[in-house]
């Protein structure tokens, strides 16, 4: 049962970069014996508010109060000894050293001035019990599963005397047996005191072990809730910034009904850990929309479907063939191309220029051996900056110095100069200003016109209602809903995305 006063307390909490405004005067209580999700898409400011906590930033604002001591931590060392421990979804320990090591790692037990291995061992397989562990902690800690060294960075964190204990998307990584395992971890921590805060994107995980529930939206704090009397519905409009009652107005997008040839179809299409089979079809023409919240599969279907990643069920079927995708490579020979949703680590190449990132996917489409000509690589450039009005007065100007809209548009002239029949477009309108939205947006509908299959992924409802033939909804990693017609509608997708 928590505590009514709170363990950590975080009052007006600001955090500016250069030209970001990261948090907007953030309030975040966590009480003792409580386990407390954080919530938010990308942007929110969830991580930043996590290094805020444990002293990777420095605050520019606000106060941060432990057992009602104000606290200044200036580093995650800090942090541990005030009591706050962090566990992210890739561990942070050494996989090279022992587990024993790893839990006493810098307070190491001694005897007669040397390290006294024998009782720490000891006493890490003491810890371990606790947490339902009976390994040989002589052990390198890279010879276990994630699971099982993800139980030992939280043992190791709660027994540097820990009264706050951040867990980062722990469960991205693990089965459900394992997700299992860690709740009934997290519920007997919760019984012995420690407050727990929670930072995941799967709803039904939040609704089985959480207490109470805090969103963040666009780095500003939309609300602190009870679970229990929070509906799905109601999470998903505030994650999103939509009430259901506001939605009503929209009109779903027109349906072309005509036949057409299928371009792809998955058939059971998954990967453990990753997406569960997905059953799913394009057709010639079509627009697919992919609706979902952060971490609901969006991106990890995007993934297979290019090849980034390899499926280990099902069969992919394209024009007719059915194919073995076993890199983006593959993909691309194959005439499908996707813009990344982090195009600035996963799209661009900052310091080439214009000309030589429109070129690049026509270029690996050739080889290497077969290099374009400069003069071809020009045309090819020019002509995607005059038909997709990209605002530049030099095609040899580094594409960095672009805009994020003029960036987006650079990626689809370079997909468009390669001729795809299918391109995947995962939140192409995120992070650009609105005239380039709304850019993007027509362009999609104009490259649909024109007999090109896509597949679109967006947290934005209204856009994906704009442009979609089809929406599918996914949640938890997994297909739960596939609308059509008049389905096409906002509040029936944020239906689809609460449903449980």
């Amino acid at each position: 049962m928590s505590h009514s006063n709170p363990v950590l307390q975080l009052q007006g909490i600001h955090k500016k970069f250069p030209g970001v405004h990261a948090l907007k005067g953030v309030d975040f209580s966590l009480r003792a014996g409580e386990i407390h999700a954080l919530l938010g898409e990308n942007g929110a400011g969830k991580s930043t508010l996590i290094k805020v906590m444990t002293g990777v930033y420095r605050r520019d604002g606000g106060s941060i109060r432990l057992d009602g001591q104000e606290i200044f931590p200036t580093n995650t060392g800090d942090a541990q000894a005030l009591g706050i421990s962090t566990v992210y979804q890739e561990v942070n320990l050494l996989p090279n050293l022992t587990v024993a090591q790893n839990i006493y790692l810098g307070r190491e037990p001694k005897r007669w001035g040397f390290i006294d291995w024998a009782t720490a061992n000891r006493k890490a397989e003491d810890l371990l019990r606790d947490y339902e562990l009976d390994i040989d902690v002589t052990q390198p800690l890279s010879s276990y599963s994630i699971a099982v060294q993800q139980l030992i960075a939280i043992a190791r964190g709660v027994d540097i005397s820990a009264k706050v204990l951040i867990l980062d998307e722990p469960t991205a990584s693990l089965d459900a047996d394992e997700v299992q395992s860690l709740f009934r971890i997290m519920r007997s921590l919760r019984e012995r005191g420690i407050g727990i805060v929670f930072v995941t994107h799967f709803l039904d995980q939040v609704y089985a072990v959480c207490d109470r529930i805090t969103i963040l939206r666009n780095a500003e704090l939309v609300g602190e809730f009870e679970a229990a009397t929070l509906t799905r519905q109601q999470l998903v409009g505030h994650m999103l910034g939509k009430e259901l009652a506001a939605l009503g107005q929209h009109k779903p997008a027109e349906l072309d009904r005509q036949q057409r040839d299928i371009a792809l179809t998955l058939d059971g299409v998954g990967k453990p850990g990753s997406l569960e089979p997905v059953h799913l079809s394009v057709a010639k023409g079509e627009v697919v929309g992919l609706a979902g919240l952060l971490g609901s599969g969006r991106t990890e279907l995007c993934r297979l479907i290019f090849g980034v990643d390899k499926a280990q069920s099902g069969t992919i079927t394209f024009n007719g063939k059915v194919v073995h995708l076993k890199s983006p490579k593959d993909a691309m020979l194959l005439g499908i191309g996707l813009c990344p949703e982090d195009r600035k680590h996963d799209g661009i190449l900052g310091p080439l220029s214009i000309r030589e990132n429109i070129m690049l996917a026509q270029q690996i489409k050739q080889g290497w051996w077969r290099y374009i000509p400069h003069a071809q690589q020009v045309a090819m450039a020019e002509k995607a900056v005059k038909d997709l009005s990209i605002a530049t007065s030099d095609i040899e100007k580094p594409i960095e110095q672009l805009s994020g809209g003029n960036q987006q548009k650079v990626i689809l002239g370079r997909w468009l100069a390669a001729n795809p029949s299918l391109l995947i477009l995962d939140e192409p309108t995120r992070g650009i200003d609105i005239g380039a939205h709304a850019e993007i947006i027509r362009l999609i509908r104009q490259l649909c016109a024109q007999g090109l299959s896509l597949v679109v992924a967006s947290s934005e409802l209204e856009e994906l209602v704009a442009f979609s033939n089809k929406v599918v909804v996914l949640r938890d990693h997994r297909k739960v809903a596939e609308l059509h017609g008049d389905d096409i509608h906002p509040q029936r997708i944020m239906q689809a995305i609460a449903s449980a």
